[in-house]
């Protein structure tokens, strides 16, 4: 079932993802060679609980962390740890905050230090996806409407979109209806309506589309070893037409 949100939900939405914007925002200047992934949770972390939000990940489903931190060929779903970043690595990191029951959502992959030409590449065109798919979020749309125009920009691009993983729904729960895949033909699935919040997220390999699951039961790599990259946004669907990205500062 689709959760249409009030506007005050959506206030409340709002300020759930403001804490995620500004704590993504922070890390970027953090980030670089020489630390950990672990440091970097530990980070995030304090700044969640110092603006008064809670890690929404952390012991969702049993996940053991407060974000996730995947790094080059990890998709989604990497468990911070001691493992220590180098110069030209792709770092993604997802995530979420619940504060006064509400969620937000987002994902960003940055650059450690100068980054393969390939690397800088795929994270231009899966960030691109994500505006695209954004733009399609309108009243009267339907959910594959978005997907299509991921697929299609990723896949004209020299890429592959991953189809083990969507977006979805959010709000006030952290995983809601609808999935919104990253393909897929236009005009199928549920119609869009102004009060949908939704998380949008394009996942992106350099090679093949095909994931495997790592041993921890969390990390999801590429199958064939290539570069991965996620964007990610919190929208929410608007009588204007005009979606709001509620994850941006």
């Amino acid at each position: 079932m689709i959760i249409i949100k009030t506007a005050e939900e959506i206030r409340k939405i709002e300020k759930s993802c403001r804490i995620v914007a500004e704590v993504l925002e922070e890390l970027k200047s953090f980030v670089r060679a020489g630390i950990t992934t672990k440091e970097i949770e530990v980070f995030a972390e304090n700044k969640i609980y110092k603006k008064g939000g809670t890690p929404a990940f952390k012991g969702y489903r049993g996940y053991p962390s407060s974000i996730c931190t995947s790094v080059n060929n990890q998709v989604v779903h990497g468990i911070p740890s001691e493992l220590r970043l180098k110069e030209g690595d792709i770092l993604s990191l997802d995530l979420g905050v619940l504060i006064d029951g509400f969620y937000g959502d987002s994902a960003i992959t940055l650059p450690v230090g100068k980054i393969s030409p390939l690397a800088n590449r795929l994270l231009k065109i899966t960030e691109d996806a994500l505006y695209i798919g954004i733009d399609m979020a309108t009243p009267n749309n339907r959910v594959s409407d978005i997907s299509t125009v991921i697929q299609k920009h990723v896949e004209s691009n020299g890429f592959s979109v991953v189809k083990t993983f969507v977006g979805h729904g959010i709000g006030i729960a952290l995983h809601e209806d609808p999935q919104i895949p990253n393909f897929g033909m236009a005009g199928q699935g549920p119609r869009l309506r102004s009060g949908m919040t939704l998380a949008i997220e394009p996942m992106v390999n350099s090679g093949r589309d095909e994931v495997k699951i790592l041993d921890d039961g969390w990390t999801a790599v590429t199958a064939d070893n290539s570069l991965s990259a996620h964007f990610e946004h919190t929208i929410a669907i608007s009588d204007d037409g005009e979606p709001k990205i509620l994850t941006k500062l």
